[in-house]
């Protein structure tokens, strides 16, 4: 153990003199632990048990945590570490919303240090850059301020199992431009930059002495999936809320315009060509303007350019084209990962190359079992995986084989607007699959979240929660103004 991991554990210990004593009486142990605590430092009570650390705190990844936590860490059977670069969790399928300026990212998050508290397992802040796996340690980046003022410094955690759910990141390909002027909405805070622009952009359409000028309200949004989709029809749900809050000189069905980028023949081209038409159809009454199979290649500041040589003009651009995994994460260590920085594990999650560390969700690359591909990059896959590794890691405690993970598919849900119906496909429910619509799928893709609060909270705290929601939705602005 490194001394700043003796330190961080010294108070902890001294607190509990019971434990310095069997640690003091025991004959078995080292002869440099008793060193250590004549030296003023001692080890933990909780590194002396099995240590579990789960770096990301995403949908799979807290749920995980949380889970864990309940099971083994109440009863001290295992110390469960939680680390997360932001101090608080989102449901990132909400982050459309966010952008959007329909939901108050700060009022839905979940602190990382509360949920820890009530579940038995301890969070730390800091974002993960490297791995010593013949150490068993976690590297963590120092935090620094908005000033670049450090506010924790670089530390070091021992695991005995280690699980990586650090998700996806946006994939910009290499396209030039990217990066200057696109936003991408991985993060709460990339959400609410993008709004903070849109409502800045209105408010400057609607004070301004001139009419508002073609093109100066044009959200550009490359690539056509659930994302992209999802923040086009939210986005002309609330501009035109905008315009009833007293914008008047906006008119939603003129003043601002919605274009879709997508290099397939479709958009949605991960989901069945059922429900990629019917979103079509929806969007198109929406007024938003589709772009299929157009390539970017170029981002510049009022617009892209295709690979054809279209150049199509954008005030604002969204880049959703597609994901990989975190860059700290390529052949980190050694570990076996593909092309887009995914580690690949077995079916047991584990990855190929050391037992002793799993990853699942949108890092993980999960061989399907018919070999046709691998377990797709959704919500539901991390929530199956993530129940399944509550079981794993207690028949890993017991010497037990683990079970494999096998992927099922539920369904596809995509929100087109929350005053509109919702369409949308669940699969698999009976072996085959049925297309729902219009209150049914605004049902059940509310629903998606329920369960995903119902994890971390338990039922009753949930229909709490939803209950008092509900209650205050009358006296909420249906938009976020700021």
């Amino acid at each position: 153990m490194s001394p700043q991991h003796q330190h961080q554990h010294l108070a902890d210990t001294e607190s509990s003199p019971a434990i310095a004593q069997s640690i003091e009486a025991d004959a078995n142990v080292p002869a440099i632990i008793k060193g250590l605590r004549q030296q003023g430092h001692i080890v933990t009570a909780e590194r002396q048990g099995h240590e579990i650390v789960i770096v990301g705190g995403g949908a799979g990844g807290l749920e995980l945590a949380t889970r864990l936590g309940n099971k083994l860490g109440k009863g001290r059977h295992a110390h469960i570490t939680l680390i997360d670069a932001s101090p608080s969790h989102l449901w990132k399928p909400l982050l459309y919303e966010v952008a959007a300026g329909s939901l108050d990212s700060y009022a839905e998050r979940l602190e990382y240090l509360a949920q820890g508290h009530w579940h038995h397992f301890t969070f730390r802040l800091g974002r993960m850059d490297g791995l010593d796996r013949a150490r068993q340690e976690v590297s963590v980046a120092p935090t620094l301020d908005e000033n670049g003022v450090e506010i924790i410094p670089r530390r070091s955690f021992h695991y005995d199992t280690l699980i990586i759910a650090v998700g996806s990141v946006g994939n910009d390909f290499g396209v030039p431009g990217v990066k200057e002027y696109c936003i991408m909405l991985d993060t709460p805070e990339q959400a609410r930059e993008f709004h903070r622009r849109h409502i800045n952009a209105c408010l400057r359409a609607n004070t301004q002495a001139e009419a508002v000028a073609p093109g100066q309200l044009t959200v550009g949004i490359v690539g056509a999936g659930a994302t992209g989709v999802e923040l086009a029809a939210e986005l002309h749900d609330t501009t035109r809320e905008l315009s009833a809050y007293g914008m008047d000189n906006i008119e939603p069905d003129k003043s601002l315009k919605l274009l879709l980028v997508e290099a397939s023949d479709r958009i949605l081209p991960g989901l069945p060509p059922r429900l990629s038409a019917a979103a079509a159809e929806r969007l198109a009454e929406l007024g938003v303007e589709m772009h299929t199979k157009e390539r970017i290649v170029e981002v510049r500041p009022d617009g892209m350019l295709t690979a054809d040589g279209q150049f199509i003009p954008a005030s604002m651009m969204v880049w959703s084209a597609g994901i990989k995994a975190p860059d700290f994460l390529k052949d980190i260590d050694g570990l076996e990962t593909n092309r887009i920085n995914q580690l690949v594990v077995r079916p047991t999650l584990q990855t190929t190359r050391d037992d002793n560390i799993f990853a699942f969700g949108d890092c993980a690359a999960c061989a399907l079992p018919d070999g046709t591909g691998f377990v797709p990059p959704r919500a539901q896959a991390a929530h199956q995986q993530a129940a399944m590794l509550v079981k794993s890691i207690c028949r890993r405690f017991h010497g037990k084989p683990l079970p494999e993970y096998v992927y099922r598919d539920y369904g596809s849900l995509v929100a087109l607007g929350r005053f509109t119906p919702v369409g949308n496909l669940m699969g698999a429910l009976t072996g085959g699959s049925i297309m729902i619509e219009g209150t049914l799928a605004r049902l059940v893709y509310w629903s998606l979240h329920k369960m995903h609060e119902i994890a971390l909270h338990g039922w009753i705290k949930t229909s709490l929660t939803t209950y008092a929601h509900f209650i205050s939705t009358p006296t909420r602005a249906r938009i976020k103004l700021h």
